[in-house]
């Protein structure tokens, strides 16, 4: 029985998922996955003495972050392969795409946060970044953020590209096209945060900000049509 037909299991309200067992692509994905947040570890080695414990707690919330995210994008990444079961080439080149960008932003994405709270505790080494080097890194996240949702916006558009083939309803062809939107927003905010970080790196952090209101106000206007297409097929 599929995974998500199993007793106590929720599936997707409007969705039904079409991926049954887990295939090899989705455990390689998940390997994958798990060695970028091994990559997040603040040390391996245990704290020897006070200063060092205290070194390694300062790492804690920027490790948290970072942690957060990644499995946002799993949790993204383990959706999108639910829904669909596509493993067609094209999908497997845009997966494996996804794991090596993924795997090249787990450093920025730790330099970044950790560097922030440092600044934001007083606890940064005086001059620790100029404002060209701050740019540079800003854009190298902005980069990174960007390309992991553009990949999953080619994947949603693959499968809305196969809707027939795959028997989509028409609920589940518009949360495609919803999902596919989402992914596009947040590049576009990522885009954003690109080109502010060259005159305003400090800016440039404050521009994911619009993400949250961004994604409510795209969730309340397209999750109402889902509800009142569902609704209307479902007295038909």
């Amino acid at each position: 029985m599929p995974s998500e037909h199993r007793r106590g299991l929720l599936p997707e309200k409007y969705f039904r998922w079409r991926s049954g067992e887990i295939t090899r692509l989705e455990a390689f994905c998940d390997v994958v996955f798990g060695f970028a947040l091994t990559l997040l570890v603040v040390s391996l080695e245990v704290p020897r003495n006070y200063e060092e414990l205290m070194a390694a707690m300062r790492g804690f919330v920027p490790f948290a972050i970072c942690f957060a995210q990644l499995v946002m994008i799993w949790r993204a990444h383990y959706v999108f392969s639910r829904r669909y079961g596509l493993e067609d080439s094209y999908t497997v080149f845009l997966n494996v795409t996804l794991l090596f960008v993924v795997l090249f932003y787990v450093y920025p994405l730790k330099f970044v946060f950790t560097l922030l709270f440092l600044q934001i505790t007083g606890a940064a080494p005086p001059g620790s970044l100029d404002n060209l080097q701050a740019s540079v890194v800003m854009r190298i996240y902005a980069v990174g953020f960007a390309s992991v949702f553009i990949l999953f916006l080619l994947m949603y558009a693959h499968a809305y590209k196969l809707r027939r083939e795959l028997n989509l309803s028409p609920v589940e062809e518009l949360e495609t096209r919803n999902a596919a939107q989402e992914n596009a927003v947040l590049a576009l905010i990522a885009v954003a945060a690109f080109f502010v970080a060259f005159r305003r790196p400090d800016w440039s952090g404050w521009t994911y900000a619009l993400i949250g209101p961004a994604l409510t106000l795209h969730g309340t206007l397209f999750g109402k049509r889902v509800r009142l297409l569902a609704e209307k097929t479902r007295v038909e």
